[in-house]
């Protein structure tokens, strides 16, 4: 499936701040939620529409609304949340489901710590949210775990992305489209994104 980079002037704006570290929690929370509004516009940009008719003030009119599945928003804890709250202000009837992992420090790998999904998810359109895609691990246990549910062809969401994330899903998960708002150059030695932009999540929640 396609790799693609939302380069749309606001969405690369709003990333260039993002990445500054004197950038504010409470600026990056709100960075993080438009950013991933303005990328669900592209990820949802083929959703199936149906013709129907409406009565308006004046007379009756012929007008499109979505068709076909439902949809739900899969937010990769903790970091994810930030991005379906973007999400549901744009599809507010949307299913959100949660998948808790997070990265052993020693071996890099993904351990399962919580989840939470719609009874319905596998009859839905499906988006997972993650801001930072960087070994590809947390993304890769997530996707195994919606395949096991029954889940087909999802979409993953995620701000900044490094080519070793984008390799490991791509190799695990060739039918999942990839929606990135930057690709950035490796990881380094510790399993970060560089240039990136730190910890999403610290920098959200202002942790360390």
């Amino acid at each position: 499936m396609p790799l693609t980079i939302v380069d749309h002037p606001l969405v690369q704006h709003k990333l260039s701040v993002l990445r500054d570290r004197h950038t504010s929690v409470r600026d990056f929370r709100a960075l993080c939620t438009e950013i991933s509004m303005l990328m669900a516009f592209e990820a949802m940009r083929d959703l199936p529409l149906e013709e129907v008719v409406v009565e308006t003030p004046i007379t009756t009119a012929h007008v499109r609304r979505l068709a076909g599945k439902k949809l739900a928003v899969v937010a990769i804890l903790r970091a994810g949340l930030i991005m379906a709250d973007g999400i549901l202000d744009l599809v507010p009837s949307a299913r959100v489901g949660h998948v808790g992992l997070y990265r052993d420090e020693a071996t890099l790998k993904p351990v399962r710590y919580f989840i939470k999904l719609p009874s319905d998810v596998a009859e839905r359109d499906v988006f997972v949210l993650d801001p930072m895609l960087a070994t590809g691990g947390s993304a890769v246990a997530a996707l195994d775990l919606l395949a096991e549910h029954g889940v087909t062809a999802p979409r993953l969401l995620c701000i900044l992305a490094a080519p070793e994330g984008v390799a490991a899903v791509q190799a695990a998960h060739p039918d999942v489209e990839i929606i990135l708002a930057g690709l950035d150059d490796r990881l380094d030695e510790r399993g970060y994104i560089v240039p990136g932009l730190g910890d999403a999540g610290d920098r959200i929640y202002g942790t360390r």
